[in-house]
């Protein structure tokens, strides 16, 4: 990562989280708009936000680390990678660009700009599926450093069109990304009473990789 001062690195990850959003809601309203069979709109959902997640992990993760996440953050700042005086500047600034990603995917379909979702999405096989996939996610995030930094926008986005389908949840796997679809009452929402046992669920996936990660692919000298 190039050397980017605080308030350039925190614009960055607000603008990255605020497409990511735009796009995971976006191409939720226009799937749903399309189509009425629910698997069609979830790969119409799935293919637009592992596209997004390689162009925007490309162009900003050399300048912020491209994390669009706060369970992703807490996981860097676990490592050291990231301060921990400036976890939670980016949690508020992914947090903001993700809301805003949400209100202006409405602008753009028309729809009454604020929301709240009324879909249910809750119980232990959701949040063990959040647990999961932010716990992959991490995994293959920690992995791909320690191996092949080039490919990490690549293994996040096919990770995360695979993880949309293996998972009970559809792999929000993001604490911001969660927060910004309870204020869309369409077809990626989450009802906002429901989001406390993501966000945990999220977090300790994502600490737990750092350990697991840690251990997998720690330096051994000869």
């Amino acid at each position: 990562m190039m050397q980017t001062d605080l308030p350039r690195r925190l614009a960055a990850e607000a603008l990255g989280t605020f497409f990511l959003v735009a796009t995971v809601v976006g191409s939720g309203i226009m799937a749903d708009t399309l189509t009425e069979d629910v698997a069609l709109s979830l790969l119409g959902n799935t293919i637009p936000t592992g596209a997004i997640l390689v162009v925007l992990i490309t162009v900003l993760g050399p300048l912020s680390g491209a994390h669009f996440n706060p369970a992703v953050s807490l996981g860097f700042a676990l490592t050291r990678a990231l301060p921990w005086r400036e976890l939670a500047p980016y949690v508020a600034a992914q947090v903001a660009g993700g809301i805003l990603g949400t209100f202006a995917a409405h602008l753009m379909f028309e729809m009454p700009m604020l929301q709240a979702s009324a879909t249910m999405r809750t119980g232990p096989a959701q949040w063990f599926s959040e647990l999961v996939a932010a716990f992959g996610l991490m995994a293959i995030i920690l992995g791909g450093l320690a191996t092949r930094a080039n490919a990490v926008p690549w293994l996040v986005g096919l990770y995360i069109t695979a993880a949309y389908w293996f998972t009970a949840s559809t792999s929000f796997a993001n604490p911001a990304v969660a927060i910004a679809r309870a204020l869309t009452d369409t077809f990626s929402g989450i009802r906002p009473g429901d989001l406390p046992g993501f966000i945990v669920a999220e977090c300790l996936g994502a600490a737990l990789a750092v350990w697991v990660a840690g251990w997998l692919w720690a330096k051994r000298s000869a």
